[in-house]
């Protein structure tokens, strides 16, 4: 999932409790004080509606520029800084626009759940439409309702199991690169050792293919894509300016296509297998291209997705299958090399479960029920460092929380990390403690106080591939591994469109 970030409206709304105008928000990717775009046009209630906005900072953002908690590029600081100061409903102003930070479950679950169709994406991921179209991450109902039905025969429980045997394979292979390390005293950037076996069960899942020239080629527009994040994001209504010679764009334009021209082919080879009559490969472009929407249209038909959409929803699992997932198992090695009887569980697990010596295996599906501490261990890791590490609405209709009423224009975020660290639902809550995820502990918590794959009818449909996904990785090199920190202070996490470490993170591997 991509996370919005920090929100900006030139449009002026009301004082705390005035009156409101509206707007259209921009998107700053955690640099709030950047110049907004023009505002669009919003519904506006009857004149005599009267707001009451959450307690919070009295001037607008940029007025508190000096503050440490204002720091362009971390807006988790920021808030850190209204949850300590506010309590878990917080509000400032970005040149007029409020905007409000939630930490409060039934709060969330009023945004996501209850008042859903009061809401739409926030603009920091609907500008995102300029690099996955109308996929799922992006497209907004009625299109996202329709996208969703017709992909959901792919992630099915049932498929998404076949995949199983791959993650296992992948992670069997990444065993065998380190094993043939030339120098086995060096320590590796765990993080770049993620990202690499993520970005093979991705091929091998999406593709049915190894990592070829062309995934390395996807995978390398989509980081050069990503690395103009900030300013795709800052850039006043880029939409208008595609076609000029502005540098930025016109980088962006370049890797755009080349990506386009790469996926569009892949679609096109995997048509015309299918119309050759050779077998389904089984992978999830196949099953994107053979869906069909289980509600007919006008004339009767049950249509599947145009060559269009199904590459927007290409793009859009590979960026959100790919990156996530390695962020997290990069975090789950971090914390599992500085919590050594953490560490010692899960090995008596896995070894349990797998095997020892002459006995010892791999994976099967079989197994995966079993691995239940390191499912507890990869939650607990997206715990403290959520690859997704905040989501955000804007209000189309005004909204009620509590004794709050909020006008319609207004932004709503909310924060999987900051939440995951907060006492209230998590006692002693940096302490690495898997067992928070037991049956028994989960059951006492509120459902949104631990949400890394989001809630409501936008939750992740790619949610039980990654579970998958990570429990397999960390049984198979957990099982031959074992990994320690080679830095000497804590890595410093950096909130871009995922929660990645700053840098590399540094392990020393030694053998089990």
């Amino acid at each position: 999932m991509i996370p919005p970030l920090i929100e900006t409206s030139k449009s002026e709304a009301a004082n705390l409790q005035g009156k409101s105008t509206g707007g259209c928000p921009a998107a700053s990717d955690g640099n709030p004080l950047l110049t907004p775009p023009a505002a669009t046009s919003m519904a506006v209630p009857p004149s005599s509606t009267v707001y009451k906005l959450p307690p919070g900072l009295k001037h607008s953002l940029p007025w508190y520029a000096s503050k440490p908690w204002v720091k362009l590029g971390s807006p988790i600081l920021l808030f850190e800084y209204l949850h300590r100061t506010y309590g878990n409903i917080a509000c400032y102003k970005l040149f007029g626009t409020p905007i409000v930070f939630l930490n409060d479950p039934e709060y969330i679950r009023e945004i996501l759940v209850n008042q859903a169709p009061a809401f739409v994406k926030e603009r920091t991921v609907r500008r995102m439409k300029v690099l996955l179209g109308e996929g799922l991450i992006t497209s907004d109902d009625p299109i996202h309702i329709r996208q969703r039905r017709i992909a959901a025969p792919a992630f099915h429980r049932q498929r998404i199991a076949a995949y199983g045997d791959q993650i296992v394979a992948c992670a069997s292979s990444q065993n065998a690169r380190w094993e043939s390390r030339a120098n086995p005293e060096v320590p590796i950037d765990i993080a770049s050792a993620s990202m690499e076996l993520s970005l093979e069960i991705v091929a091998r899942t999406l593709f049915d293919t190894e990592v070829t020239e062309d995934i390395r080629r996807i995978n390398d527009e989509v980081n050069t894509i990503m690395d103009l994040y900030n300013f795709i994001v800052a850039f006043p209504r880029i939409e208008l300016f595609m076609k000029l010679p502005i540098p930025g764009i016109m980088r962006f334009r370049k890797s755009k296509a080349r990506l386009d021209a790469v996926v569009d082919r892949l679609i096109r080879e995997h048509k015309e297998a299918t119309a050759a009559g050779k077998p389904d490969p089984g992978d999830l472009l196949s099953m994107l291209l053979s869906s069909r929407d289980e509600q007919a249209d006008a004339l009767g038909h049950f249509t599947g997705m145009s060559d269009d959409q199904v590459r927007d929803e290409v793009l859009t699992i590979f960026l959100a299958g790919y990156e996530t997932v390695a962020n997290g198992l990069t975090w789950t090695w971090y914390l599992l090399s500085q919590n050594p009887e953490v560490e010692a569980k899960l090995h008596a697990e896995i070894d349990a479960v797998l095997g020892t010596g002459k006995s010892r295996r791999t994976a099967t599906l079989e197994d995966y029920p079993n691995l239940k501490y390191t499912e507890q261990v990869f939650a607990e890791s997206m715990r403290l460092y959520p690859p997704a590490w905040a989501m955000g609405r804007m209000s189309t209709k005004p909204v009620k929380l509590g004794e709050y009423l909020i006008p319609p224009g207004a932004h709503f975020f909310f924060s999987q990390y900051i939440m995951g660290r907060s006492e209230e639902y998590y006692p002693d809550p940096l302490r690495f403690d898997p067992e928070r995820f037991s049956t028994e502990n989960k059951a006492r918590r509120p459902k949104f106080a631990y949400f890394p794959f989001g809630g409501g009818s936008r939750q992740c449909i790619g949610e039980a591939f990654a579970w998958m996904e990570g429990i397999f990785s960390i049984a198979t090199l957990a099982q031959r591994w074992r990994l320690r920190y080679a830095g000497n202070a804590p890595p410093e996490v950096q909130a871009k469109i995922t929660l990645r470490p700053r840098g590399p993170l540094l392990m020393h591997l030694s053998r089990r």
